[in-house]
């Protein structure tokens, strides 16, 4: 297994991480979101989709194929996306109120891109071809 492709998993792990962390407070309401907990808001649980991405990332980090690891590259890409539009969801300000945003919702975003980029990294293996 490449480094990259270790660096990968420990990015995608701190994504899973951080989908249990708070990502936005607010202090007028009392509200804490969390990316599986947002009772009071409308935002739904984006944290479940971020968990399900990086366990399917995780788990083509460990596969060996080429035609998976280019599987790979729309998988940590849209885990990037996703994470990227779950910060600007949760940090927005909405009817006059602003949340302040938590730490783990940046981590969240930077681990999604860390993972993208180990993708981008990683060597494929090359089928010889036979003579």
């Amino acid at each position: 297994m490449s480094k990259t492709s270790i660096i990968g998993i420990i990015a995608a792990v701190v994504v899973i991480i951080c989908a249990f962390f708070p990502w936005a407070v607010i202090e007028s309401r009392h509200l804490v979101f969390t990316g599986l907990n947002t009772t009071g808001s409308s935002y739904g649980e984006p944290g479940k989709l971020n968990i399900f991405l990086a366990v399917l990332a995780v788990i083509i980090f460990l596969v060996k194929n080429e035609w998976v690891m280019r599987m790979n590259l729309f998988v940590a890409g849209f885990m990037l996306a996703w994470s990227f539009r779950n910060m600007l969801l949760f940090s927005r300000c909405e009817a006059g109120v602003c949340p302040q945003a938590g730490i783990a919702l940046y981590i969240s975003v930077a681990a999604a891109a860390v993972a993208f980029v180990c993708v981008l990294l990683t060597p494929t293996p090359r089928k010889t071809p036979k003579s």
